[in-house]
């Protein structure tokens, strides 16, 4: 299924998009989609029912802003160089364990929202991502088959990032990585029996029409169910949190000198395979 939210910010109501693209209306079943209904098979199971009978209402997507695919977002875990091509382009060595950084639930914004540049930012950077979205609590994970027993779905993710905050201004990434806006996500979250191998799907990006990042999940470092076993051991994962499992090669960081970092004006599309696209423009904060 491919679940989503539509409306304006704060007042988004729960949708469905259907095998022909029609958007369905999914208030009179469930309050909202978040980690309360993602844990819950039977709500899940009334709503897959309904849409095969063909109860739900449709919706005129017309001029509808389509919001985060997911409510009350408890966390967002994030993975650093977790791509072959992404560490060899900006000269880094493969990490021997996940890089785990957090951005706060409040960067998240819609995929066709706008995102700001932040005041005084002179390297805004773009990193096309595959969002994985935990639909089961998750404690010290022992397989990759259990790890992804633990995945409700999937979900593009724009992990925006200022890389003279994150790199230079001293201490952590995190100070590149959350600023307002920071954090599209959608347009669906499609659940993964739609997603039968999640390390075979591709990932694009483009700014102002031009490709920029044209990889696949395939040349991940560290693959999905092992980024979700290895998080497990020193967090607890709950229904409705979100990891973003690192970027392909192409950002604007491993460009050469000048670099093409983001300005305001500029649009940014990007796609994963079976995931959706997002499309914002970037203006100044």
């Amino acid at each position: 299924m491919k679940l989503l939210r539509v409306g304006t910010a704060g007042s988004e109501r729960p949708a469905l998009l259907d095998a022909e693209g029609t958007l369905r209306d999914l208030s009179g079943i469930v309050p909202d989609i978040d980690g309360a209904l993602l844990a819950d098979d039977a709500a899940l199971g009334r709503i897959r029912s309904a849409a095969e009978a063909g109860e739900l209402l449709a919706l005129d997507a017309t001029g509808l802003r389509v919001g985060p695919p997911l409510a009350r977002i408890g966390k967002v875990v994030c993975i650093g160089l977790n791509y072959h091509d992404h560490a060899r382009e900006t000269g880094a060595e493969p990490p021997a364990e996940p890089v785990i950084f957090f951005k706060a639930a409040d960067t998240v914004v819609g995929p066709n929202d706008t995102v700001l540049v932040p005041r005084g930012s002179v390297k805004t950077d773009w990193e096309v991502e595959l969002a994985v979205v935990i639909g089961r609590t998750a404690r010290y994970l022992e397989s990759h088959e259990e790890a992804l027993a633990h995945v409700a779905g999937y979900a593009v993710a724009h992990d925006v990032s200022e890389r003279e905050f994150q790199i230079e201004r001293g201490g952590t990434w995190d100070k590149g990585k959350n600023c307002e806006t920071f954090n599209p996500l959608g347009p669906w979250l499609v659940t993964a029996d739609e997603v039968p191998d999640p390390q075979n799907l591709s990932l694009r990006l483009w700014v102002n029409g031009e490709l920029k990042q044209d990889g696949t999940t395939a040349e991940q470092i560290f693959p999905v169910a092992e980024v979700v076993r290895y998080v497990s051991q020193f967090m607890t994962l709950y229904p409705g949190d979100v990891i973003n499992t690192g970027t392909p090669a192409g950002v604007a960081l491993g460009q050469p000198e000048p670099k093409p970092f983001l300005r305001a004006g500029d649009v940014v599309e990007l796609e994963v395979e079976g995931l959706g696209r997002q499309r914002q423009q970037f203006k100044d904060a």
